[in-house]
């Protein structure tokens, strides 16, 4: 008799910070695989405004908070690849907002596939009404004192207000 193997996805990312964008992949991925985890890089080649442990537990937080809390959150420091092959992983979900976003993720799609030939590169898109949205906008938008209520889940909110004192 066969047995249906479970079948876990992997979203990467360095989540500085997290925002709605990211929590709308996060939505659609559960839908679509047995397992999800969304994993927060800590050796990143982006100097970021939160440190490893603060992305990761913002989010925990914006997850909880947007009702996927079944979701396995988790750090990471080794070549994707080799993480995606550790964890189990059959895909890689990344999100695609705008044509500028595809030359890149193909180029480390190919590279993913190389590495590890077994795992697939899924490229997901936010609900439309978050495809501008980037945490480099939110971050920037925050610095300056701007609104970014509806942007990033009220936990998120609040960390970058903290940080800024605005």
């Amino acid at each position: 008799m066969n047995e249906k193997r479970k079948i876990i996805a992997l979203y990467p990312g360095t989540f500085d910070p997290i925002t709605n964008g990211h929590v709308s992949l996060v939505d659609r991925a559960v839908k679509l695989f047995d397992e999800l985890v969304v994993a927060v890089a800590d050796s990143t080649n982006k100097s970021t405004l939160f440190t490893g442990q603060e992305r990761f537990e913002m989010v925990k937080e914006a997850l909880s908070e947007n009702g996927l809390g079944q979701v396995r959150v988790e750090r990471f420091d080794l070549l994707l690849a080799d993480y995606a092959r550790q964890i189990g992983a059959k895909a890689i979900i990344r999100g695609l907002r705008a044509v500028s976003d595809f030359e890149y993720e193909f180029q480390m799609a190919l590279m993913n596939r190389r590495l590890e030939h077994e795992i697939e590169t899924v490229f997901l898109m936010p609900a439309l009404s978050w495809v501008y949205l980037s945490s480099t906008v939110v971050k920037e938008v925050a610095r300056h004192g701007g609104d970014i209520s509806g942007l990033v889940p009220l936990s998120v909110q609040k960390k970058l207000t903290e940080k800024f004192g605005k």
